[in-house]
C-alpha cells in the first residue's frame, strides 16, 4: 500500500496559495485492506474512505471508461493493480494532476508524469489526456480555475478540445445540479468575469445560458454605458461584486440583472425600455432551469426589476420611497434588501470610468429603511386602537407613521446641507 497527496492540494502548495483540503490516493490496496485499518467507507460509485482520526478522504486508484453521454456516463474501476500514473491519467488537468509522497519530505518528492509542475511555472491550464473529452463537467470546471487563477490561459488545444465537445452535444447532457455547482463557485472566485469569457470562447455558454451569451453585441446608452457593449457591462459588474467580496446572492443577482436587454427589439435600441421586468421574467427561467436556491432567486428576482428605480431614488420623497420599500420587501427583509443594494451599487460601478465613483444611494436607502424601521409599532397600534380602529386601518396608520419618520429623515438630510 502506498499513500500519495494528490490535486488541488499538490498544486496550491506549488502556487505558494494556502492548502485548506486535502486529497489523498492509496495504490495497491483493497477495501478490505482500508477497514481492516479503520477506515471508514463514504464512497458510492468508487471506493472513497474517511481517514479513522483526520476525517480526510482516501480514495483507492482507479481507472475510469466511457459508457454513455454526460458525467454520469462511465465505468469506474479500482484495485490494487492500478498504477498511479493511470489514477493520474483521469484527471481534468495537468496542474491538479500531480503527486506528492505521503510525508511530503522524500527525495523529488512529486510524481508528475503530465508535466504539471511544468504548467504551473507557465500558467497554463491545460488537458491531461483525450479522455478529458469524457466529461463535460470539466468544460465548466476549467472556466472555473480561469476565475480563479487570473494569470493563467487555457492552452489552445485545449480551448479546441472544449469547442469540439460543445460541437458534440456534449454539454447538452450537464444535469442541472452540477452545472449550477460549478457556476456558483466559479461565481465566487477572484475574477469571475473570466469563468464567462472562457464558456463564451468555447460555445458552451450559449449552450447553458443563452439568456446570458446573448447580451454580447447589443448597445447601450453611451452616455450613461460608455462600455456600450451590454456583455461587456455585465462582466464589469461581476468583477465589481468579487471586488467588494459580495456573497454569492449578490453575484448571482448580477449575472443575471439585465437579461431583458438581450431580448430589446432591434428598431428601438440603443434604449432598453422596460428591460427591467423582461429581466425578472427570463431570471426566473434560469433559476427553473439550474434549480438556483431560494435567496438567490429571490433576490435576483427584486434587483432585475428594481435596479432602474433604486438608481434614481435620489430625487424621491418620503411616500415615493415607502412604495420602493414594500416594493423590495425591505421591511420584512432587512438583510436581503442589503444585499440588493450591494448589487445595485455594483451594477452602478460596474461602467468603464466610474469603478471609483460613490453610490451614495446604497447608504440612503439603508437609512431611510432604519428610519421606517425605528417606528414603534405597538404603541402606533395601541392609539389606532383607542380611536376604534382595526384591521387595514392599524396597518395604514402604521405606514404613515413610518412615512412619517423617513420624512422627518430627509428633512434633517436637507437642513444639514
Amino acid at each position: 500500500m502506498q499513500i500519495y497527496m494528490v490535486g488541488g492540494a499538490v498544486r496550491d502548495r506549488l502556487l505558494g496559495r494556502p492548502v485548506n483540503d486535502r486529497d489523498w490516493v492509496v495504490v495497491g490496496a483493497t477495501p478490505d485492506e482500508m477497514l481492516a485499518l479503520g477506515y471508514l467507507p463514504v464512497g458510492r460509485d468508487f471506493p472513497v474512505f474517511l481517514h479513522p482520526e483526520t476525517r480526510e478522504e482516501y480514495a483507492l486508484a482507479r481507472t475510469e471508461r466511457k459508457s454513455g453521454r454526460g458525467y454520469r456516463g462511465f465505468v469506474v474501476h479500482s484495485s490494487p493493480s492500478v498504477t498511479l500514473e493511470e489514477d493520474l491519467s483521469r484527471r481534468d488537468l495537468t496542474i491538479n494532476a500531480i503527486a506528492a509522497c505521503a510525508d511530503g519530505t522524500s527525495a523529488g518528492g512529486l510524481f508528475d508524469p503530465y508535466n504539471g509542475a511544468r504548467d504551473i511555472a507557465a500558467r497554463v491550464l491545460r488537458h491531461v489526456t483525450d479522455a478529458f473529452r469524457e466529461d463535460p463537467v470539466r468544460i465548466l470546471r476549467v472556466a472555473r480555475f480561469a476565475a480563479r487563477f487570473t494569470d493563467f490561459h487555457v492552452a489552445p488545444e485545449t480551448m479546441q478540445l472544449m469547442r469540439e465537445m460543445v460541437a458534440a452535444g456534449e454539454a447538452d447532457h450537464l444535469v442541472p445540479e452540477r452545472v449550477w455547482q460549478e457556476l456558483s463557485r466559479g461565481l465566487m472566485e477572484a475574477k469571475p468575469s473570466r469563468m464567462f469569457e472562457v464558456l463564451r470562447a468555447c460555445g458552451a455558454l450559449a449552450v447553458l445560458l443563452p439568456e446570458v451569451d446573448r447580451l454580447w453585441g447589443v448597445p447601450q446608452r453611451a452616455e450613461y454605458h460608455p462600455e456600450v457593449d451590454t456583455g461587456i457591462h455585465l462582466m464589469m459588474v461581476l468583477d465589481m461584486a468579487a471586488r467588494l467580496n459580495a456573497p454569492l446572492t449578490v453575484r448571482f443577482a448580477c449575472l443575471v440583472h439585465d437579461l431583458g436587454k438581450g431580448t430589446t427589439p432591434a428598431d428601438v435600441l440603443p434604449r432598453h425600455i422596460g428591460h427591467e421586468a423582461r429581466s425578472a421574467e427570463l431570471l426566473q427561467g434560469v433559476a427553473e432551469r439550474l434549480r438556483v436556491p431560494v435567496d438567490c432567486r429571490e433576490t435576483a428576482e427584486v434587483v432585475a426589476r428594481e435596479h432602474g428605480h433604486i438608481h434614481a431614488s435620489g430625487g424621491l420623497d418620503a411616500a415615493a420611497l415607502m412604495r420602493l420599500l414594500e416594493r423590495c420587501d425591505a421591511l420584512r427583509k432587512p438583510e436581503r434588501f442589503g444585499d440588493v443594494l450591494l448589487a445595485c451599487e455594483c451594477d452602478a460601478r460596474g461602467r468603464l470610468g466610474f469603478e471609483e465613483s460613490a453610490y451614495p444611494q446604497r447608504q440612503r436607502l439603508a437609512a431611510v429603511l432604519a428610519a421606517a424601521q425605528s417606528v414603534a409599532t405597538r404603541d402606533v397600534s395601541a392609539q389606532a386602537a383607542a380611536r376604534g380602529l382595526h384591521g387595514p386601518q392599524v396597518g395604514e396608520m402604521i405606514r404613515q407613521a413610518r412615512i412619517a419618520a423617513m420624512a422627518r429623515w430627509l428633512d434633517a438630510q436637507a437642513a444639514a446641507g
